[in-house]
């Protein structure tokens, strides 16, 4: 089968979509398909992909994501591929997975981490001149309403929801693919001595509790509200406590807010690192008390690598999880003592271990290869439907 892979970028540095991105091709790869990935990205092929790289002229970022699928959409309409399944609203395209979520919720749970009403009301204007945005709810609107027969492959039944609350997209039309992750390979010996190397390089002791953030974007993340609890804890408890911050923003406000609150000294900001499962390895519990997403990546590797979690219901991820199970979901970002009292009780050490070890037996439910065999039946679905007609 050939199929053609849309999205923007393929930098898996970025992580979120683009690694699931790569990590989906190579499965596609495993299973016999050709596999060509149309994107912005100067990667080269590889016997898993065919990369066509399609520059865009500098401009905006909404112009420069107009431009890539139109690019794109005139590339698929020479490419003979049976399938073309696309991270973006081209027209054109067989299967759209929007594995950012829907644009359109995107914009709501951005305007909820503004607690000011006056604060929104100005969000709200700059979300109308926000060209990028505007481009892309009505590029989503108009995918949905002139091409009735592409399929939505959603991540999560939260991004599900989403579908026919923003749009009214009949469920006929959607097909829960729920996210997936690679499952971690590592072995009991690889992960003690991550544990013990890390912990040595960042001088924590061997009975601190070592809580873990992994995010690229601070703010929606809810890292401000992690010191927030932090600080509560420090307040409460005589529990030595590391927060270990891992990813790809700038820290000041954060790091002023650690020092306000006066836990500076248990905080601490990694940036970006190529070495996330080692840091998986070396934590206690992942924090993810995030406003928005679809269906978060970081989550579901935390789970299976045996790591409890505590996340959010805004949050795709948090399906996943049962209270006292896996880890504990809150309500919302903002809810500060919800999220102290779920790492309270997860402080207990036999309880931690029993949450990790319900998490490893996630691994089938929530693998990459799970994945890519579901999309592979609606890949079939979609052929076959063609040859009927």
């Amino acid at each position: 089968m050939k199929v053609a892979v849309i999205i923007q970028s393929i930098d898996v540095r970025r992580g979120g979509a683009e690694t699931s991105t790569v990590q989906f091709v190579h499965e596609l790869a495993r299973r016999g398909c050709d596999v060509h990935v149309i994107t912005t990205s100067r990667v080269p092929s590889s016997p898993a992909m065919t990369v066509h790289t399609l520059p865009v002229q500098r401009g905006t970022r909404g112009s420069q994501a107009a431009q890539f699928m139109r690019r794109a959409a005139a590339e698929i309409r020479q490419g003979d591929f049976d399938v073309v399944h696309s991270m973006l609203p081209v027209p054109g395209c067989d299967v759209y997975q929007p594995r950012g979520g829907t644009a359109a919720e995107s914009v709501q749970r951005n305007l909820a981490m503004i607690r000011s009403p006056v604060g929104r009301r100005a969000k709200r204007i700059g979300n109308r001149l926000n060209a990028k945005q505007q481009a892309q709810l009505r590029q989503e609107k108009q995918l949905f309403a002139r091409s009735p027969e592409t399929m939505v492959a959603a991540v999560s039944q939260y991004v599900v929801d989403q579908l026919v609350r923003h749009y009214d997209l009949s469920e006929s039309r959607i097909r829960l693919v729920y996210n997936g992750v690679n499952v971690d390979p590592a072995s009991d010996r690889r992960r003690r001595q991550d544990r013990r190397g890390l912990r040595k390089q960042f001088g924590i002791g061997p009975e601190t509790l070592v809580l873990l953030t992994v995010a690229h974007n601070f703010r929606l993340k809810g890292i401000a509200k992690v010191i927030e609890a932090v600080a509560l804890l420090a307040r409460r408890h005589d529990t030595p406590t590391k927060l270990l911050v891992v990813g790809r923003d700038n820290p000041a406000r954060f790091e002023r807010s650690a020092q306000r609150l006066g836990v500076a000294d248990r905080v601490v900001f990694v940036g970006p690192s190529d070495r996330v499962g080692a840091f998986y390895h070396a934590a206690d519990l992942l924090i993810h008390p995030t406003y928005y997403d679809p269906c978060s990546r970081v989550v579901l590797e935390a789970l299976v690598s045996g790591v409890p979690a505590i996340t959010t219901r805004h949050n795709g991820a948090a399906e996943v999880i049962q209270d006292g199970v896996h880890g504990y979901v809150i309500d919302s970002a903002d809810a500060v003592d919800s999220l102290a009292e779920g790492i309270e009780r997860l402080m207990d050490e036999s309880h931690r271990a029993e949450c990790g070890r319900q998490g490893r037996m996630l691994q089938d439910r929530l693998s990459m290869a799970r994945h890519a065999d579901e999309l592979l039946t609606i890949y079939e679905e979609i052929t076959q439907r063609r040859t009927r007609s």
